[in-house]
Parts: C-alpha cells; structure tokens; sequence
C-alpha cells in the first residue's frame, strides 16, 4: 500500500491496485485517520440518587418480618398508610436488584410433585388403562362420551362405554362389569389412568377397594403417562371411515361396535408383534408366531439368494410392556476377549410388578 501512496496522482487508483493485488476498500480503510480513544471516567451521581444511607435503609425496611413476605409494590401502599414515604416502588425494586433480591418474596405452599407411575405387566389382565374422549355430535355444543378400558400388555379393549355424560356413576358401572366380565381376582389387576374426575371420584375408589384393584394415576398435563389409552384414541379418530359428527348415540354405537372388533380381530398392532390384540388376549400368538416362522423358513429354502444368507424371523412379542418402565441396570461383563464386552441386564421386574400391585 505504500508503493500506491508514491504514484503520480494522474495514475487511477484502482488499476493500480489491482495490478498489486490489493483492495481499493483497504485502502480507504488504512488512510481513514485513527479514532480518537474516549476516556473512561466517573460518572457523577445524579442530584435525584437516594444516598448511600437512604438505599440501606430501605432494604432493611423491606427485609424486615413485617414486609419480608409482602412484594415491594405492597410494602410502599403500607407505608403510604402509615403516612411514610420512602421512594418510588421502582426504586424500591432498583435497591433489591443492587442485592440480588429480586425474587418471589411470598411465603406461598408449594405442592410436592407427582410421583412418576411406573408399571409393569408380563401378562394380559395385570394391569389397564382406560380414559374418557370426546366424541362430537351434530348439535352444537354436544358432545358424547366414550369410555374406554384397555390391557396394555395384549392392547385388547376389555371394555366400552358412550355416555351423554362424563360420569362417575357410569364409569363405576363400566369397572364393575368388565372385572365381572374377565374374571378378575382380586388383588391381581391394577387401573390405571389421568386424573379426570370421574377417575379420582369417591365412588370409583371405593369401588375399587370392594374389588381389589389398585388404582395408578397419571401426573397433571402429561400425556405420555397414559401412553395406551391415547394411541388407541388417536387409532379411532383417525380412520378414513370416522364421523366427523353423530347424530346421536346410537349412531356413535353403531359406528363403534364394528370397530372395536376390527381392532380386537383383525388389527394387527405394531406394538405386539403385528399380532391382533385377542390373539394376544388370549394366548393363540405363539403359535401364530411358530407358523409364521415356517412360512418364512420354507421362503428362504425355497430362495435362499433372496434373503442374503440370513433366515428371516417373524417380529418378537413383547415379553414386558409398562408405562414409564424403570431402567434396568446396565453391568458390563467382561469376556475372554478383552476387545469386547457383553452388557448384561440386572433387572428387578417381578419384584416390581407384585409392588404395582
């Protein structure tokens, strides 16, 4: 850049630095006259500041036991009560911040949290979920109630209800009828579901105590704590075939009928192995399981080349399902080679499934 400074001024500039590689920006850049440095120096108080006294007197004012569980804007009405006038409310926050107070002064209860539901199931009718949805009808502002129970383990609905209502008197009927239905021992079954009101209502658990079943409650807003009964309601409301309004309850019945037995019978559900939930129900996948793997088994005889050498398997059943199931304990055991290691699972799931309940 300093060879360009010594060019005659009738050369043009930038031809010249671009015969130097150089950038006619930097240039500019470089001969713009360096900023003058700004001074830090003290700012004076403003005339209007509170004094150093003053600022410690007002948070010991608003610390005392009289204040410390009022805000700041409530301290300053009291004290204007009191014919005292200290400084504004937003000084009074300006002081607190200054300590780091600013904070929630209240002295307010707080809810302990609801614990996690953790439940296990090895087996159909150990454990259920069951929930109530909407169901719109042609009137507006008119909705009928489905009530639905489901056994997590087989996905089976083990019991349905449409209401005009959401009712805890209907509900209990539903409980009571379906444990009768299945045969339900006691103390063998644990219900789970949210926290609705026919579900927390004094008659379905004193229903539930005359039956022997435990209840399991979902936490607040969280949908993921009642997995099953969501999906099987999201399964109804999105087939091509769902109304999006009855005309009135025996519709919504005869709609309803033909799909819980369709899903029953002859939906086949990802989550238990593309098996239907009776088959699962009931105990007849394992041998459905054992005919699938002879179908695939005489395919990859019959063409081995198109399974790449490897014999294909039919999907697994679920040997456990639960909701929010515990972690098992992961230890890695050491083998014989040292390159590799196995992870084995320490789990405590039928200690657990006998505490559920």
């Amino acid at each position: 850049m300093s060879a360009v400074a010594e060019l005659p001024p009738a050369m043009a500039l930038r031809p010249a630095l671009r015969g130097l590689g150089g950038s006619h920006a930097t240039w500019y850049r470089r001969r713009r006259a360096p900023r003058l440095q700004r001074i830090a120096c003290a700012r004076p108080a403003p005339p209007l500041a509170l004094s150093a006294p003053e600022r410690t007197f007002i948070l010991q004012t608003l610390n005392a036991p009289r204040f410390a569980d009022c805000t700041p804007y409530t301290a300053w009405a009291r004290l204007l009560d009191e014919g005292v006038y200290l400084a504004s409310v937003r000084t009074f926050y300006r002081v607190l911040a200054v300590s780091g107070m600013v904070h929630e002064r209240r002295n307010q209860l707080i809810h302990p949290a609801h614990a996690k539901p953790e439940l296990i199931a090895t087996g159909p009718n150990q454990v259920w979920s069951w929930d109530i949805t909407r169901l719109r009808s042609s009137l507006k502002w008119q909705f009928f109630y489905l009530y639905v129970l489901i056994d997590i383990f087989s996905r089976y609905v083990v019991g349905w209800l449409v209401a005009g209502a959401e009712n805890a008197g209907l509900a209990t009927q539903l409980i009571e009828d379906t444990c009768d239905k299945h045969g339900i021992a006691r103390d063998t079954l644990t219900l789970h579901s949210d926290r609705g009101s026919p579900m927390r209502a004094k008659t379905t658990a004193e229903l539930l105590v005359d039956l022997g079943v435990a209840a399991s409650f979902g936490r607040p807003r969280v949908s993921n704590d009642n997995p099953f009964s969501e999906a099987q309601f999201k399964t109804l409301k999105y087939r091509p075939d769902f109304p999006d309004r009855f005309d009135g309850m025996e519709h919504a019945r005869s709609h309803l009928r033909p799909f819980f037995h369709w899903y029953n019978h002859e939906h086949r559900h990802s989550g238990i192995g593309f098996m239907t939930p009776a088959a699962v129900h009931w105990g007849t996948a394992p041998a459905l399981q054992a005919q699938r793997a002879q179908v695939l088994q005489a395919a990859y005889r019959a063409h081995p080349e198109r399974f790449k050498g490897k014999l294909p398997t039919p999907p697994e059943l679920p040997m456990i399902v639960g909701i929010n199931m515990p972690k098992p304990n992961i230890e890695m055991e050491e083998t014989h080679d040292l390159t590799k290691s196995t992870p084995k699972l320490l789990t405590n799931f039928s200690n657990q499934v006998s505490q559920s309940h």
